[in-house]
């Protein structure tokens, strides 16, 4: 939105996928907009605007030092604002929070700077922080990796010796998921990977640290440290620290999806529909999106593209609603049996399995149990449900009572 007057807010190109409302909500009483600018808009506003605080995001971080008519001496260091506040005089005050966002994210995550190399993938605002604040901390080298630079990622192979990685472009960030800015296969000394986007909460970038168990975080941890820092300029007063990890376990269990997987029959769609109305979310079911996105049925669809036509189906409907934050998400029971799948189940979702005994599961309408026997099946893919859960539930009561069981358990 463009408001002629607003009271805090946050400035941007593109802000659909920000959490930043909702977590200013929970630092103060106060009303806090997304104001969405073309480039040749954001001066004139700014000189103009009525407001007396506004966070600053891509692309706008280095633009808006022009506009400002004092700099707080971190910005001024950093080169970089994220944070403005209309002072009293009607001036216009530059600061920078990120800087306390982004030592705060290493902190929490327990990563050691002091005598490392660290590359810092981007060339923004962002990134400069970045620099800043490895420094501060005692990096040996900090090496900046753009597009464009004299190190780029045409030569990453330069700087093979890096041990720990920031990414801080919008590479991976939602919608445009499951991409990766680099191969971490290219760097065996690497210690750590911090990215800095927070939608969703595991990028490729993440899903491959974790896979070579490397310490890893998501910049959920900056947008919260820095948006206290920015709050606390707001309204002129001390937030506990506390409330910042408060507030990161709040937003987690907001946006975190429920995807449900488990054998056919096992009762994923029934537990998976009481979840979402008792928590008041959507209902995704991977199942009914390939139905409408093939205007048939799944049997049909077998009969008429076979299990491999299925198969590519699922996996389209599966990277269309795993992106999306805060749902309830049904799976088909062989969607564990695609690799292919995994990443885009773990990026956004908390992954419950439904555990249930063979002699309950039904078979009728089930292309693949009619086919191939329910005790083979579950041979196979119970390992794979096991492997892929971050919960496993019994389901052998009512619907009901495995649903209660899932939010006790997830503290929902």
């Amino acid at each position: 939105m463009r408001p002629g007057n607003l009271e805090f807010g946050l400035l941007g190109q593109l802000l659909g996928h920000s959490f930043s409302p909702a977590i200013h909500r929970q630092l103060g009483d106060y009303d806090y907009q997304l104001v969405e600018l073309q480039p040749e808009e954001v001066e004139p506003f700014l000189r103009m605007g009525r407001f007396r605080g506004l966070n600053v995001t891509i692309p706008y971080k280095k633009t808006v030092m022009a506009c400002c008519d004092a700099l707080s001496p971190a910005a001024e260091r950093i080169g970089s604002v994220n944070t403005l506040l209309r002072r009293p005089d009607g001036t216009l005050y530059g600061d920078n929070t990120d800087y306390d966002g982004f030592r705060y994210l290493l902190q929490a995550a327990g990563a050691q700077v002091r005598g490392k190399k660290a590359l810092v993938l981007g060339s923004g605002g962002a990134s400069l922080t970045v620099h800043t604040v490895l420094a501060d901390l005692g990096a040996r080298e900090t090496v900046g990796i753009s597009r464009r630079g004299p190190n780029n990622y045409k030569n990453l192979d330069r700087h093979a010796d890096a041990q720990l990685i920031v990414n801080a472009t919008p590479v991976g960030m939602y919608p445009n998921t499951g991409v990766s800015p680099v191969d971490l296969e290219q760097f065996p000394n690497c210690e750590g990977v911090f990215d800095l986007i927070y939608n969703p909460a595991r990028t490729q970038l993440l899903l491959d640290a974790a896979r070579l168990d490397l310490l890893c975080s998501n910049g959920l941890g900056m947008l919260v440290a820095q948006a206290k820092a920015a709050a606390e300029r707001f309204l002129g007063r001390t937030i506990p620290d506390r409330r910042v990890e408060e507030i990161i376990q709040q937003m987690e269990r907001q946006t975190q999806n429920l995807l449900l997987i488990g054998m056919p029959g096992c009762g994923k769609t029934t537990v998976g529909q009481i979840l979402a109305d008792r928590l008041g979310r959507p209902l995704a079911d991977v199942d009914h999106q390939v139905e409408a996105e093939a205007s048939c049925s799944i049997p049909d669809l077998f009969k008429q593209e076979g299990e491999e036509g299925f198969r590519s189906r699922e996996h389209q409907a599966l990277c269309q609603l795993s992106k999306l934050s805060g749902q309830v998400i049904s799976c088909g029971g062989g969607i564990v049996t695609r690799r292919e799948n995994w990443d885009p189940m773990r990026q956004n979702s908390t992954v419950i399995y439904l555990r249930r005994e063979l002699k309950l599961l039904p078979t009728s309408g089930r292309p693949v149990s009619q086919t191939t026997p329910l005790e083979e099946l579950y041979r196979r893919r119970a390992p794979l449900y096991e492997k892929l859960a971050d919960l496993t539930v019994d389901n052998h009561g009512t619907p009901e009572e495995t649903a209660e069981e899932i939010i006790r358990r997830l503290v929902l």
